[in-house]
This record gives structure tokens, sequence and C-alpha cells, in this order.
């Protein structure tokens, strides 16, 4: 596998699935999801997974993969990724990865770093401590041995801050200094573009916009029925996922709809800000606006034509 392989980065409700599907028009694009959201089967709503008409009309890819009482990793995402890609290539095809898990796609394009196992009693004893005294509480304990992590996950991001104090109680090393220890990067030239709005207001806007539209859609009625459905709990990755988090309480009679509305919003507000972060910490990344997308309609003619160059009648002539 080698050739350009193009990526389309950016925050929650910046414009990129819109950017992409638009760009793949009128070439033999297809798709590969870098959302850990979207890897649920059910979780359509809330994530803004590409309808029906849309996948249709341009193949997608690492959507609907598990149900939401299932668990999926970085380390997988890696794999599957990298699969979709291959096999991509194979059909002659343009592979454009799109999405705004920077953890995922920093493991496509650097590698896995070298960690310590999940430990069941460290996790155990972690979870113990927050239910005592809370996640904000020991997020800020992770601001005061691993700062970096800490500036990266929010102080209600339980996965995330679990995991970030196992590895410092087990190694006595911060998570943020054994990143870096990865493993070989993909056997492709990565080309990434990514959306940075320059104006937080207005993408604030197009933030609480959105998940109105998404309760007027059905988010609440979406969940109710997947809670009958699957045998689910509030702590279940999936049901971490912002917007589904907010609903879960506002079902379980913790909140009224409105302080949901709200709640929700500052969480995706709060997703969006970390999104910023990684991006910042990103090398080589090309800034793109939606209202000029020339550049990566170049570079995937340019993959295109890499792939045509690569093929075995192009070899063969």
């Amino acid at each position: 596998m080698s050739g350009l392989v193009c990526c389309l980065l950016g925050p929650t409700a910046s414009g990129k699935s819109r950017l992409a599907l638009d760009c793949a028009g009128g070439l033999p694009v297809e798709i590969v999801s870098i959302d850990s959201a979207q890897v649920y089967r059910g979780l359509d709503i809330g994530t803004a997974k590409p309808s029906r008409a849309e996948r249709d009309r341009v193949p997608h890819h690492l959507i609907d993969l598990i149900d939401p009482d299932a668990a999926y990793s970085a380390g997988q995402f890696r794999q599957d990724a990298l699969r979709a890609i291959e096999e991509i290539l194979a059909r002659r095809r343009i592979p454009l990865l799109v999405g705004g898990t920077m953890l995922y796609y920093r493991a496509l394009a650097m590698g896995l770093d070298v960690l310590p196992r999940a430990d069941p009693a460290l996790r155990a004893a972690i979870d113990a401590e927050a239910a005592r005294r809370g996640w904000p509480s020991l997020h800020e304990e992770l601001g005061r041995v691993d700062p970096e992590s800490a500036r990266r996950v929010g102080p209600h991001d339980a996965q995330r801050i679990q995991r970030a104090l196992e590895v410092w109680r087990a190694t006595g090393q911060p998570l943020s200094r054994l990143h870096g220890t990865a493993i070989a990067p993909p056997p492709f030239v990565l080309k990434t573009f990514a959306i940075v709005p320059q104006d937080r207001a207005l993408l604030h806007e197009r933030i609480a916009k959105r998940f109105d539209a998404m309760l007027e859609a059905g988010l609440v009625e979406e969940l109710a029925g997947l809670r009958e459905r699957h045998r689910l709990a509030a702590d279940m990755p999936s049901m971490r996922c912002v917007g589904y988090r907010q609903a879960w309480d506002y079902l379980q009679g913790r909140c009224d709809r409105a302080t949901m509305r709200d709640k929700a919003i500052a969480a995706t507000r709060q997703l969006a800000k970390r999104q910023f972060t990684w991006l910042r910490s990103f090398r080589g990344i090309a800034p793109i606006v939606p209202e000029q997308p020339a550049p990566l309609l170049e570079a995937l003619r340019v993959s295109a034509a890499d792939n045509r160059e690569d093929s075995p009648q192009a070899s063969s002539q």
C-alpha cells in the first residue's frame, strides 16, 4: 500500500462532512469515518451520522460497526482504517478520511503509543474514588500529576481521566510523557487538511442550532429505544457520547428538558475546545475553509493520479 491519502479534520459542527461530500462529487471517492461515536449502530441522530441517501451517493466506511453495549478502541480503529484504505486503493478509488476524533487520527498518522495494559484492580479503585469524590475532583488530581493530559480532557470525561490516572499510578509516568513511543506510521503519504473556524461565536451558534435540530429529529426518543433494545449503562463508552450522556440524565429524571439542552450544548462546546487543542498539537496540517475547497480537491485529484500510476495496467505499459 502506497501513494497519497487525504484527510479532513475539524471540530464538531464545523462543516467537514458537508465539505467532504461536496468534494467527492465527480470523483471516485470513498469516505473513511474518523468518528468514535458513529461506530455504534443505532446512534444516528446524536452523532450526525450521514443519511442513507448520502451513503448511497458516496460510500462510507467505519460506520455502524458495533452495538452500543460494546467497546471500540483507537487500536481497533487503526487496524480497521488501514484495511479499509487498502481495499479502497485496490479498487482504484480515492480514500478520504473525515472526522473529529483526534485520538483516532493520531493513532493512524503517528502510530500507537506503547502504554501499559489496563489494570482492573486500579480501575476499580479509581471508580470507587470517583463515586466518593466525583470525577471533577479526580480531574484536579490529574492536573497536578499530568497537566498536559488534564488540559485535553474535561472534568467529567470519566473514561479518559480514569485511563490517565491509571497510567500514572501504574508507571509513575504521566500519560502525556509516554505519548510518542509509537509504532510505525502508516504505509502511505497522508495529506491532512483541517477546518479551523476563526469565529468561535459562530461555531457556538452552529452547535446550538444543530443540537436543537437533533432534539427536533427525536434524539431523546432514539435513546429511549436503544435502552429498550440493549442492556445499556450510563458509564458505557457509547452512552458517554456528548448529547446521549445528557439525554440519559433527562430520561432518568435528573434534569428537565431545558437543562438537558443547555448541558449538552455546553458539553459540545467543550468537545470543540478539546478538538482545537489537539489540532494545534499536530504538525503539517493545512488549514482550509469550506468556501474555498480547491486545495483539498487538488489533493484528491493527485491521489487519483497516483493510484492510476500504481495500477497493474499502468505498470505494464
